[in-house]
């Protein structure tokens, strides 16, 4: 069954498309549409001409396409910082700990089990970058948001940040690729925005 069918819980679906060669006017800066698609409840679909749903919403946005460039740079940068400092805490923790009387088949299990739940696992933000995260999602809020005019900075972080949560993001603002979002709290920020 095609993925395009079914949606086992709560995600956010993006594409862009950046128009054809046509010239923008030197008046008018190139602008380029953002496709998003989401799902509130699970969703199986068999049958697209009898299908209807209540909990499936989809919709567009132009936005400046230099916008979008520096906004990437800034997020790549956030997820370095937030790399950096999951790499300190990790090395923190893993003074503690000895693993050496394991094989190493299984030391590689734990090894892989500990980045998967370091990827997902809520990071504590210093100072420095957490202004820089509030700076990052005010630009995402002030872009995504239905009345930009109405959109103030952010004075908190809307979502729990993990790495997963800000690559994801950084991602999602990557106008030669799509990229779909399922984590909850980060999926619930972002419709907010879309209202």
């Amino acid at each position: 069954e095609s993925r395009a069918a079914n949606a086992s819980n709560k995600e956010i679906n993006i594409q862009w498309y950046i128009p054809p060669l046509a010239k923008p006017s030197i008046y008018t800066e190139t602008k380029v549409l953002l496709l998003y698609a989401y799902n509130t409840k699970p969703v199986k679909i068999s049958n697209i001409k009898t299908f209807s749903s209540m909990s499936i919403f989809s919709g567009h946005l132009w936005i400046p396409l230099a916008r979008i460039i520096s906004l990437r740079e800034k997020l790549s940068n956030l997820k370095q910082q937030v790399e950096m400092l999951m790499q300190s805490s990790k090395s923190l923790s893993s003074a503690s700990e000895s693993i050496s009387f394991l094989e190493q088949s299984e030391t590689l299990k734990i090894i892989s089990s500990k980045k998967t739940q370091m990827n997902v696992a809520k990071v504590h933000l210093d100072e420095k970058t957490e202004e820089m995260a509030k700076r990052c999602l005010s630009e995402v809020k002030a872009l995504l948001s239905v009345v930009p005019a109405l959109s103030l900075p952010l004075t908190e972080i809307p979502f729990d940040v993990t790495l997963q949560s800000i690559a994801s993001l950084e991602e999602m603002f990557d106008p030669a690729n799509g990229c779909t979002i399922t984590e909850e709290s980060l999926f619930n920020w972002i419709i907010s925005l879309f209202h």
